[in-house]
């Protein structure tokens, strides 16, 4: 696919078929992550790859609590009434866990966080490896789609990333971005209408 194609086609997927993703085309999309630009030059990405619907329910356990919360979130942070927005929370909402176990492999992307807690930074600056992060992840999203596959993150919600770094027994001054799934789309997959925006309408000349 042409670049700008890919840009295109990018979607979140959060129905999936039985298709499996290889390990060899797995880590051909992870690979993606270490072209990005990184705030040290260095790159300290690492993956937990969790295959299987019975090993992803054990990581993931800590979503269950933390649903209804997160459910409120949203219906309290949304106050735009926009129509498209809400069909996309709509088909979410019920998915949250589901998505994540469907298309059997599951990837917790890790970097490392060196100097102050991630969330408790000391200015913007402190955020440089948390941005450096979301960089390789959305190479990833974008060589996911390039390969024809969907893909689907979700963020965690209070202590979820605590509990799942122990689950999975990662280091303390590793931090994770999101938990990554990505498989190919079922036929029948729900497709987020995407916002029309007129680029030249957000560009600024000089001033705002």
């Amino acid at each position: 696919m042409d670049f700008y194609e890919v840009l295109e086609k990018r979607r979140t997927i959060r129905d999936f078929s039985d298709r499996e993703v290889t390990d060899e085309m797995l880590e051909k999309i992870l690979s993606a992550a270490f072209k990005a630009p990184t705030n040290d030059h260095l790159r300290q990405f690492e993956f937990v790859v969790v295959r299987g619907r019975e090993n992803i329910a054990k990581v993931i356990a800590p979503l269950a609590k933390n649903m209804e919360k997160f459910k409120k979130l949203v219906s309290e942070v949304d106050e735009s009434g926009d129509k498209d927005k809400m069909a996309m929370f709509a088909d979410a909402l019920p998915k949250q866990q589901k998505m994540l176990m469907e298309s059997g492999l599951l990837v917790i992307p890790f970097f490392r966080q060196l100097t102050w807690p991630l969330l408790a930074p000391a200015e913007q600056s402190s955020l440089n490896y948390f941005a450096s992060a979301w960089c390789a992840l959305e190479n990833i999203l974008l060589a996911a789609t390039s390969e024809g596959l969907g893909t689907v993150f979700h963020i965690p919600v209070g202590d979820e990333a605590g509990k799942i770094k122990r689950i999975v027994g990662a280091p303390e001054d590793y931090e994770f971005t999101c938990l990554l799934t990505m498989g190919y789309p079922a036929e029948n997959a729900f497709l987020p209408k995407q916002k029309e925006i007129r680029t030249v309408d957000r560009i600024h000349k000089n001033n705002w």
